[in-house]
């Protein structure tokens, strides 16, 4: 490309840095690295790692360039903070958060909020307000990413207070300000909030609502049943439904059980997106809920025969510095013996407390002992217990799923947390959920 005279943009730079951090080419990466500050695009190339799900390669190029002596600037701290949060590695961001003190940048506004993101994602709003309140109060974004971190968490008070002062101060909330306030009022069902907040936006701040917007609105009503409106809002969005839109509403559809919309809400996503798996895996799971398991049936073989795959699910969780992470039925953990041996005996505890497995969430037509079997070895039930086992009594629980936490799971972590007296804290796709003492900070709704 440079000998043909061609301008390198920040993807250019994004996929040649990850090429040089797959393969371990540091020297290169270092000089790749100076060009794209030469270009003045470093600081989108954290954009770049975060989209392109590159955490795992960004910490690795960071522990060599780290190694060689390389010194981080404000721009490399946020793209491994960025990682760190994407991973949930809370005991690495600590020791990073201690490297940007000794180089002085605590104070810098990206810095500062990729840091309030890290501690959000790993579960320590504490952590997350501190670094807040040591910031410079003059600037957005800081402001917005503490209120994200709330919105994430489900804390309405804070969420909602800080946005005032946040107004007091004379400060515009930007369009991801707005995402992260509709997003919470989606996760609790305040609607009328959510449209109070919708027209704030729209109308006071004249600031024009993007899809995202449209999602959490769509997302807000679906929730909370409120389908027509939810219909209503779509026909009516000043800008096309994309497929993010629908998909919105086809979660909503699997929350309600409400097939007909369920299956027109896939209809308009596939014609947009034919090879998306998230669609084909709602609407499937919409069937099997419904009990109707031949369409369920239908549904699978037309994504084998399109070559349509699902993401897996999976479920991971830090200890010791280390990730463990989980599949369904999962036997290839060096501590597999204990962890169901572990497990066996909380299950019996738990139906002795009064947990009854919920078989709505088997998705497959088998009998009733495969259920239970299945239900009962879910990916995030195996990282609790593995956590239960390898961590001191008393101890919090933090566990990462990359889908949205299965009902049932959600169901047996809260009989888990009272029976183990531990307070466990699951993020999954859509949320943080918090347990303890039998209850989840989410009041069931999410």
């Amino acid at each position: 490309m440079k000998q043909e005279g061609l301008k390198p943009n920040r993807v250019t730079f994004a996929v040649v840095l990850n090429a040089c951090a797959r393969i371990g080419a540091l020297a290169h990466g270092k000089k790749v690295h100076r060009e794209a500050i030469q270009a003045g695009l470093d600081k989108d190339l954290m954009v770049g790692y975060g989209k392109q799900s590159n955490s795992e390669e960004a910490l690795k190029l960071s522990s060599q360039m780290k190694q060689q002596g390389f010194k981080f600037t404000g721009v490399t701290f946020v793209c491994i903070l960025t990682a760190c949060a994407n991973l949930a590695l809370f005991e690495l961001g600590k020791r990073i958060h201690a490297d940007i003190i000794k180089a002085e940048l605590e104070s810098n506004v990206f810095v500062g909020a990729a840091l309030i993101n890290m501690y959000a994602k790993g579960a320590s709003l504490v952590h997350a307000r501190e670094v807040f309140e040591k910031m410079p109060k003059g600037d957005v974004v800081s402001w917005t990413a503490m209120i994200a971190g709330y919105a994430m968490h489900g804390n309405r008070l804070e969420c909602f207070k800080l946005f005032r002062q946040m107004q007091e101060q004379g400060l515009k909330p930007n369009e991801v300000t707005f995402v992260s306030i509709l997003s919470i009022c989606g996760h609790l069902g305040l609607v009328d909030e959510g449209y109070r907040y919708y027209n704030l936006m729209t109308q006071h701040y004249c600031l024009a609502p993007t899809k995202t917007h449209s999602v959490c609105m769509v997302d807000l009503l679906g929730r909370a049943g409120k389908f027509t409106e939810a219909v209503a809002f779509i026909t009516q969005m000043p800008v096309t439904p994309d497929a993010s839109v629908w998909m919105a509403l086809l979660g909503a559809c699997k929350i309600h059980g409400n097939v007909e919309l369920a299956e027109i809400s896939t209809m308009h996503i596939l014609e947009l997106e034919p090879q998306l798996p998230a669609a084909y895996v709602l609407l499937s799971n919409v069937y099997a809920v419904a009990g109707r398991w031949s369409r369920n049936l239908s549904v699978r073989k037309t994504m084998e025969e399109r070559g349509v795959k699902k993401e897996a699910g999976c479920c991971w969780i830090e200890v010791n510095n280390t990730l463990h992470a989980f599949v369904v039925d999962d036997r290839s953990h060096p501590w597999s013996g204990e962890i169901y041996k572990e497990l066996e005996q909380l299950s019996k505890q738990m139906k002795e407390a009064g947990y009854v497995p919920d078989m709505r969430f088997v998705l497959h037509d088998v009998e009733e002992q495969q259920q239970e079997r299945t239900l009962s070895h879910h990916s995030e039930k195996l990282a609790i217990v593995f956590g239960l086992i390898s961590t001191p009594p008393g101890t919090p629980i933090r566990i990462v799923k990359n889908l949205r936490m299965c009902g049932d799971c959600h169901s047996a972590t809260k009989f888990i947390s009272k029976i183990c007296k531990r307070q466990i804290i699951a993020r999954d796709a859509h949320r943080f959920h918090h347990f303890s003492d039998g209850l989840c900070s989410c009041q069931d709704y999410w």
